[in-house]
């Protein structure tokens, strides 16, 4: 499930944002990195991920994946990089311009958002009105 939310939201980076959606720009791999972590963790602590949504606007990408559990993520004691897992909020709070998680359902639903094309840079592909996938 986790590869599948991987390959889906780096087709999505492909088709909105033209050559800044490949997996050489270092956005595309923070992206493809917390979509890793976010699914992980539905998948860990809410059964698995139901829901995986993409929006832009601009070079802005908004992610959304929902799960089973109204748990809200947070963080248990400070970060700690010798720990084997435990990293995805920290990897959340340095990497992305901002995220949360709101409740949907009997469950809830993560989100965040990664600039992919810098404010400012030539976003012509990802100038184009906001989609949905």
């Amino acid at each position: 499930m986790v590869g599948r939310c991987r390959d889906l939201t780096r087709q999505a980076l492909r088709d909105w944002f033209g050559p800044a959606g490949e997996v050489d720009n270092p956005a595309v791999q923070d992206v493809l990195l917390l979509v890793s972590e976010v699914a992980t963790n539905a998948y860990r602590h809410g059964g698995a991920p139901y829901e995986l949504g993409l929006d832009r606007t601009g070079g802005r990408l908004w992610v959304e994946v929902g799960d089973s559990s109204p748990v809200r993520p947070h963080p248990h004691g400070p970060h700690r990089a010798n720990r084997a897992s435990g990293h995805g909020l920290y990897l959340l709070e340095r990497l992305s311009v901002g995220w949360g998680s709101v409740p949907s359902g009997e469950g809830k639903t993560v989100w965040f958002q990664v600039d992919v094309v810098p404010a400012g840079a030539d976003a012509s592909d990802a100038a184009a009105p906001p989609r949905r996938a």
